[in-house]
């Protein structure tokens, strides 16, 4: 069988830039930050005392049903509603076995979890809610994707920290191009603006402390970068066979061409100081797609907003693109949204793919004192006008986990 195109169709998020596409487009190519004081708990006694929070009423969205979905996978939901009517599908006409969900987390119901063990401590294990377990499970989002929307294709989910929602997206993208199936639902959520989620990632130090300049907090490859901001959201994309979308008039936002997945084999946190791991998921994902580094005009990166990761990643790309390396755009949607975990390549997959399409590169915002070590072009703090043939996407995860996907503006 001759290898299949796939194709993006459709595309639905949700995060601290807004609960809809438009919203967060908009405010991404304006360059403004979600980042705020925490609101859902008093941070007084942390040392990062921010977040990127999604401000979403899910009683008004779901109704009675809120009470069985775990914050992850409301998000989830949201995000995958709107993919769906993005993308003008219509699943009651699709072959429900020939559609499916694969979707990436990379922690899953951790808001529920802190709130059923508090009920514990207080009173005993007999207040624990019925619904507890369904909520948490790390996979519930995908089941809850399929239920609502019918589809019994391949559903599961990918978990490797950050880099969860690339993993499933190029293993959605491989379902697609080998034949076992025509239409996915695939992307990331995350929702960890807890408490314990906080408090363990500001004794690791690597949040930042710029507590009272929130906006101007996340700032990746920028000399004064001190840490991430933790984000929160889900991005989904709607991916489908070419002749499939053609056949009943899809807009074609962007086609997915390439999937590159490695290990670091290093250090449980720290990236490998070579930048070897993500070297060789873009060579990979490169190769998949047959496009030359030469074809490639933008990246975005991974960008954190941490020593090590933005170094590390830049030497990555150097070490691949070579002189291409000055030539291109490379931006972080989290300097914005903040790090999402599990969900962010979801949601970078979004931008990426309308940023292709529109033709618009959007900026790395708080980008203001240069550092050596991070020496590309990160389009600091205005978006760019740029026509996109081919993109790179890439993820890199605790666990030393490096995923690229490979994006070309469609061509027809």
């Amino acid at each position: 069988m001759p290898e299949r195109r796939v194709v993006i169709t459709g595309v639905g998020a949700i995060c601290a830039l807004g609960n809809r596409v438009p919203d967060i487009w908009q405010a991404a190519r304006a360059g403004r930050s979600g980042a705020r004081r925490v609101t859902r708990f008093d941070p007084a006694h942390l040392s990062c005392k921010i977040a990127c929070e999604v401000d979403f009423d899910a009683t008004a969205y779901f109704g009675r049903e809120v009470k069985k979905l775990d914050v992850f996978s409301q998000y989830a939901l949201a995000a995958a509603d709107e993919a769906v009517e993005h993308s003008g599908l219509d699943m009651e006409k699709e072959d429900p076995d020939r559609c499916g969900v694969i979707t990436g987390s990379g922690i899953g119901g951790l808001n529920e979890i802190e709130q059923q063990h508090l009920k514990m401590l207080k009173r005993d294990a007999s207040r624990i809610s019925p619904y507890f377990i369904p909520k948490l499970m790390i996979n519930a989002m995908a089941g809850q994707i399929s239920i609502r929307h019918g589809l019994r294709g391949p559903n599961f989910i990918t978990a490797s920290a950050c880099a969860s929602a690339s993993h499933a997206i190029g293993l959605a993208f491989r379902q697609v191009r080998d034949g076992g199936g025509d239409v996915f639902i695939t992307g990331g959520s995350e929702a960890t603006i807890t408490e314990l989620a906080m408090g363990g990632f500001s004794n690791m130090r690597a949040m930042s402390s710029r507590n009272d300049e929130p906006e101007r907090a996340s700032r990746p490859f920028d000399k004064d970068r001190d840490g991430f901001v933790m984000g929160e959201g889900a991005g989904m994309l709607i991916i489908e066979e070419l002749e499939h979308a053609k056949a009943r008039g899809a807009t074609i936002y962007a086609e997915l061409k390439g999937f590159g997945m490695t290990a670091d084999a290093h250090h449980i946190t720290a990236p490998s100081p070579g930048g070897e791991g993500p070297a060789k998921a873009m060579r990979l994902a490169l190769a998949e797609g047959n496009v030359d580094p030469e074809r490639i005009s933008y990246i975005n990166a991974h960008g954190t907003s941490t020593t090590l990761n933005d170094a590390v990643e830049t030497r990555a790309i150097r070490n691949v693109l070579g002189e291409q390396a000055d030539k291109l755009c490379v931006s972080s949607s989290k300097s914005m949204i903040g790090h999402l975990l599990g969900g962010s390549g979801g949601v970078e997959m979004v931008l990426n793919a309308l940023m292709i399409h529109e033709g618009v590169v959007h900026p790395t915002i708080n980008y203001e004192t240069p550092d050596p070590e991070c020496d590309l072009d990160y389009v600091p703090n205005e978006a760019r006008d740029l026509q996109i043939d081919h993109s790179l996407n890439n993820s890199l995860g605790f666990g030393g986990h490096n995923v690229s996907l490979l994006l070309a503006r469609f061509d027809g």
